[in-house]
């Protein structure tokens, strides 16, 4: 396939997701890549945009959930016909932008709240661990704990502005990009070491040291980035030959 006549632009590196999507979605809707055509290799699209791997993969699940592209394992991704208009919300931060900010604001967070932990605060984590290792097979539950896990260690520094800005940025996994996100990624192997981060994060805080409780939860939300940009670089090498990796991985 030749490249050469297509309009393709060097990205920009600000909000690199959204400016990918808005180009690939400006040569779908010029009738570049018509609905039934399929985009060209990963590998090569990335090359001539000057953009990662990673950066392109997140912006082909943005295309996904406005409607024009359709991941398929074993066929690539394919051109559809749009035939609904998708709510605007990718005009904002992408799910690997916002887990950079929690980490920075969480990891200091624990490390405040550390010192102020009571028994009573130390069992509410130990049973919001439980409910997501029983919630395991439900999603929905899982992720109810882990969100009430995070926003209760928030919560002990009183501080309404805090709690607030962390409430919306892990309410940004209901997105419409956030739950597709989800959907690619989110595996059983994924949630054993997000359980495993979580345990240490409780014993962190059981010492009240703040050193401790920065550290956890740092490599707790560190790690959970790392997963997905591998899952995002893995995806898009196997995407190259026309499939999808076994195992997933998220946060």
């Amino acid at each position: 396939m030749r490249f050469a006549r297509m309009p393709i632009q060097a990205i920009e590196p600000r909000r690199l997701y959204l400016q990918i999507a808005g180009q690939l979605r400006s040569l779908i809707e010029a009738g570049e890549f018509p609905p039934g055509s399929r985009l060209p290799a990963e590998r090569d699209l990335a090359k001539q945009l000057g953009v990662s791997r990673p950066s392109l993969r997140e912006a082909l699940i943005a295309l996904e959930v406005e409607g024009y592209v359709d991941v398929r394992p074993g066929s690539g991704i394919l051109v559809t016909a749009r035939e609904h208009t998708a709510p605007d919300e990718l005009g904002g931060e992408g799910p690997l932008e916002i887990i950079r900010a929690r980490c920075l604001i969480e990891a200091e967070v624990a490390a405040e709240a550390a010192p102020h932990m009571k028994s009573k605060d130390l069992t509410m984590l130990e049973q919001l661990h439980r409910e997501m290792e029983n919630g395991a097979a439900d999603a929905v539950t899982r992720l109810a704990a882990d969100r009430r896990f995070h926003l209760s260690i928030a919560a002990k520094l009183g501080n309404n502005v805090l709690l607030r800005l962390l409430t919306e940025l892990l309410d940004q996994r209901n997105s419409l990009l956030g739950k597709q996100f989800a959907s690619h990624f989110d595996s059983a192997k994924t949630w054993a070491a997000v359980l495993a981060e979580h345990r240490k994060i409780v014993a962190a805080m059981a010492t009240r040291d703040p050193d401790r409780a920065r550290k956890a939860m740092r490599a707790h939300l560190q790690k959970a980035h790392d997963r997905w940009v591998r899952q995002l670089d893995r995806c898009a090498i196997n995407g190259d030959r026309g499939r999808f990796p076994g195992d997933a991985g998220g946060n």
